[in-house]
C-alpha cells in the first residue's frame, strides 16, 4: 500500500506543478490526505473555462469563493453572478474555528483571514452599481434571438433598426423600440411602403407582446442609459483584483432577463476587449452560479449564440466558470469546451440520478487510483474530484481533493456592512442617475402629432369648418420641457457625448475588432 500511495503522490506532484498556479488543496487517496500532493491549477489555462458541479450542500459555493480569492490575490479581477445572495462575505475577513484549524492542519498550510475588495452591481432596483445597456447596443439579430422571433418577425426588427438609423432616431430603451413599431404599423405605414416595403401588422403585434413579456421580467429597468462600461470590471485595489458581485437574488423567476443580461455582458466584453492570445494569467474571470438558469429557458438559436460566445471570448483573455448541480445541466457543446472541472459529490436517489452520475464519471480522465463512479457519491463536504488543463493543453490527473477553506467570511455581510460598502463606491455614483434624453419615442411622438395636425387641417379645408382643438393639440401649443431642452446647445452637446454605439460583429453586431492594445472610442448611436 505504501508503494501505491507513493505512486499517487508522485503522479499528483508531476501533474500539478506549482509555478504560476493557484493552490486549491491536497490530494486524498485511500482515506488519507497527502500534503505533498498539492493540487494547483495553472493560471495560464483558466481562459479555457471551467465547471464547478455537485449536489446541494456539498460545498460548491465555498469552492467558488476559494477560487475567487485565489484569483484576486494574484491581481485577476473577477465577476460573480450571486443568485443565492451568499457571496457578499468576500468583503469581510473570515473567522478561524475548530473546523478550519483541523482542515489546515491536514493540508499543512497556514491560514490567515482576509477581506477582499468588492463592488456590488445590480440589473434591477436593488442597491449597487446599476447595469444598463441600450437596445441599439444589442442590435437587431441579438434582440430577435432574445425575443425568440421567427425569420419574418426578425426581418421586421431589422427594418425598424434600419429605418431609425436612416432617420437618426436613437433606439435607447424599450419604449423607443415600441414607439417605432407602432409608428411603422400606423401613421408611418405609407411612408415605409415607399422606401422599405410592407410590414405585417400581425408580426408587429407578436413582437409587441414579446416585448411586454421582457418588460414584465424587468427589461424596462435594464434597457437605457448610461450604459455600463465593461472596462470598469478590470480594476485592482492594493494589488488585488476587484471582485464585482452582481446581485441577482430576484432573478430566478426571470430567466429571460438573466439570459438577456448574460449575452449583453459577454457580447460587450467581446466587442471591447482586444485580442490577447495566451496570457500568463487571465484578464478577467466570470463565475456564473446556478448556470442552469441561463440554459433552461433558452431557445436553440440562443444556445447557439451562447456556445459561440463561450468559444470565442477566450481569445480576449477571459475565462468563464459555470457553477451548477450536475454537468448535464450544461449543453454538451459548452461542456466539451471546459478545461477545469471541479466535481463535488452527486447523490443517487433515482434512476435518473444514477444515469447522471454515470455520465459525469465518463467526462473525467481515466485513473488507476479511483473508481470514479463510486467515489463521486462518497465525497465529503469540501471535497471534490478535480482535473484541469496543463500548460501543454493536456488534462491533469483526476484527483480526489481536500479543498482549502476560504479566507473571507463564509457567510453574508450584515445590511449595515453592505450599505457602507455601497455608499463608498465611486461606480455607484457614476451610474446611479438614469438618462432619458430625446430619442425615438419623443421624436416619433412629435412626428405622429404633426401628421395628425396636418390631417386635421386638410379636413378643415375640405369641409370649410374648424374643429375644436383636442386637449393633446392644445398642450402642444406650449413648448414642452424636452423641446426647450433640445434647443439648448449645451444640452445637445451632452446628448451627443452620452450616446454610444457598441457595434456587434458576430451577429451582424460586432464591428471591426479593436487593434491589440487600443481602446475603442465610444461614439453616439449614429456618430453624433
Amino acid at each position: 500500500m505504501a508503494k501505491q500511495s507513493d505512486a499517487f503522490t508522485k503522479k499528483i506532484e508531476e501533474g500539478y506543478p506549482s509555478d504560476g498556479s493557484l493552490f486549491l488543496g491536497c490530494g486524498k487517496y485511500d482515506g488519507d490526505t497527502f500534503p505533498e500532493a498539492k493540487v494547483q491549477i495553472p493560471l495560464s489555462t483558466l481562459n479555457r473555462h471551467g465547471l464547478i458541479a455537485g449536489a446541494t450542500g456539498t460545498g460548491k459555493t465555498k469552492t467558488l469563493q476559494l477560487l475567487t480569492e485565489s484569483l484576486s490575490d494574484v491581481g485577476v479581477p473577477v465577476v460573480l453572478m450571486d443568485i443565492k445572495g451568499d457571496l457578499s462575505g468576500l468583503g469581510a475577513e473570515g473567522e478561524e474555528n475548530d473546523k478550519i484549524k483541523e482542515r489546515t492542519k491536514l493540508l499543512g498550510v497556514n491560514w490567515k483571514p482576509s477581506a477582499y475588495p468588492v463592488e456590488f452591481l445590480s440589473i434591477s432596483k436593488e442597491p449597487g452599481v446599476r447595469l444598463r445597456a441600450t437596445v441599439a447596443e444589442f442590435g437587431p439579430i441579438l434582440l430577435s434571438r432574445i425575443l425568440e422571433l421567427n425569420e419574418t418577425q426578425s426581418s421586421v426588427v431589422s427594418l425598424v433598426f434600419k429605418y431609425c438609423d436612416d432617420l437618426r432616431l436613437p433606439i435607447l430603451d424599450l419604449k423607443d423600440f415600441k414607439k417605432a413599431l407602432q409608428y411603422i404599423n400606423d401613421e408611418g405605414k405609407k411612408e415605409l411602403e415607399k422606401e422599405y416595403g410592407t410590414v405585417s401588422s400581425q408580426s408587429v403585434s407578436i413582437i409587441l407582446r414579446k416585448l411586454m413579456d421582457l418588460e414584465s421580467q424587468g427589461g424596462e429597468d435594464f434597457f437605457g442609459e448610461p450604459s455600463f462600461d465593461v472596462e470598469d470590471l478590470l480594476k485592482t485595489e492594493s494589488k488585488k483584483g476587484k471582485i464585482s458581485i452582481v446581485r441577482l437574488t430576484d432573478i430566478q423567476t426571470k430567466p429571460r432577463l438573466f439570459s438577456t443580461f448574460m449575452l449583453s455582458l459577454l457580447t460587450e466584453i467581446y466587442a471591447n476587449f482586444p485580442e490577447e492570445g495566451d496570457l500568463e494569467k487571465p484578464k478577467l474571470v466570470l463565475f456564473i452560479d446556478e448556470a442552469h438558469l441561463v440554459f433552461d429557458e433558452a431557445s436553440s438559436d440562443l444556445l447557439k449564440q451562447l456556445e459561440t460566445m463561450v468559444r470565442l471570448i477566450r481569445s480576449k483573455g477571459v475565462g468563464i466558470i459555470f457553477c451548477t448541480q450536475s454537468p448535464t445541466d450544461l449543453p454538451k457543446e459548452i461542456l466539451g469546451q471546459l478545461g477545469l472541472k471541479v466535481q463535488h459529490a452527486l447523490r443517487a436517489f433515482t434512476a435518473n440520478d444514477r444515469k447522471a452520475i454515470k455520465t459525469a464519471a465518463e467526462n473525467y480522465p481515466e485513473t488507476d487510483f479511483y473508481d470514479t463512479k463510486e467515489v463521486i457519491t462518497e465525497l465529503g463536504i469540501g471535497e471534490a474530484f478535480i482535473t484541469a488543463l496543463s500548460t501543454k493543453g493536456s488534462p491533469t490527473p483526476l484527483v480526489h481533493t481536500l479543498l482549502s477553506p476560504p479566507k473571507s467570511r463564509m457567510g453574508t455581510l450584515t445590511p449595515k456592512e453592505l450599505e457602507t460598502l455601497i455608499g463608498e463606491s465611486d461606480l455607484v455614483k457614476k451610474y446611479e442617475t438614469s438618462l432619458d434624453r430625446e430619442s425615438a419615442h419623443e421624436m416619433l411622438t412629435k412626428k405622429m402629432e404633426t401628421i395628425a395636425s396636418e390631417t386635421e387641417s386638410a379636413e378643415e379645408e375640405e369641409t370649410g369648418s374648424k374643429k375644436p382643438k383636442s386637449k393633446r393639440a392644445q398642450e402642444k401649443e406650449d413648448p414642452s420641457f424636452v423641446e426647450t431642452l433640445s434647443k439648448n446647445p449645451l444640452a445637445r452637446e451632452v446628448g451627443r457625448t452620452v450616446a454610444k454605439e457598441v457595434t456587434r460583429g458576430l451577429l451582424g453586431m460586432l464591428g471591426v475588432t479593436p487593434k491589440r492594445g487600443s481602446k475603442r472610442k465610444k461614439t453616439g448611436l449614429f456618430g453624433f
